[in-house]
């Protein structure tokens, strides 16, 4: 059932579009494999075999540590409406730190210049396999709307919060690997 891909097709980037969530999934050498999910709105397709996404400040910053030691990186989209698919897009991921050159073009050329509240840094997946299975075993969802949740705690934080949060939480994974994050804002 499963298919493989060197590259997006276009209905691959048609079952993206119609997508409200999705999944990256990073593994250093050792320790332990973190799978996020985020919200399709921070994702964008930059080529046939390249995405991004604006990732927000969350309690850990699992996949800047792994991503940082091998990055190795899979994104994953499942159909929780209509016709059941998984599509994965499996590569090399990196960081490009709020900031910096590449990051400020992005979100100008890619982002419409439009950054999200609690904004950390951005993601990009270089990817050179395209996978599409069934899904049959996928529940449906009804999708009734976003959380506010973040971007409240967010506000309530305001920049200075935030800075100091990600400062205590965002510098080390869970295992104890660096993220970058502190040496990203230093340069």
């Amino acid at each position: 059932m499963g298919k493989q891909f060197s590259k997006l097709e276009a209905a691959h980037r048609d079952f993206i579009a119609r997508q409200r969530i999705f999944f990256t999934a990073t593994a250093a050498e050792t320790g332990r494999i973190n799978v996020s999910p985020r919200g399709t709105d921070a994702f964008r397709t930059l080529s046939d075999s390249a995405a991004v996404y604006l990732d927000r400040t969350g309690s850990g910053n699992e996949s800047a540590a792994h991503l940082r030691r091998n990055g190795r990186m899979t994104i994953m989209f499942c159909a929780l409406e209509g016709p059941p698919m998984i599509l994965r897009l499996y590569g090399r991921g990196r960081i490009i730190p709020r900031g910096q050159a590449e990051y400020a073009a992005l979100l100008a050329d890619t982002f419409e210049g439009k950054e999200p509240t609690a904004a950390r840094q951005m993601v990009r997946l270089d990817f050179d396999l395209v996978q599409s299975s069934c899904g049959y075993g996928v529940p449906l969802f009804d999708y009734t709307g976003e959380r506010s949740s973040l971007d409240n705690w967010a506000a309530s934080k305001g920049e200075e919060g935030l800075a100091a949060y990600r400062r205590e939480k965002n510098v080390t994974s869970i295992d104890g690997f660096v993220t970058g994050f502190a040496e990203d804002r230093l340069a």
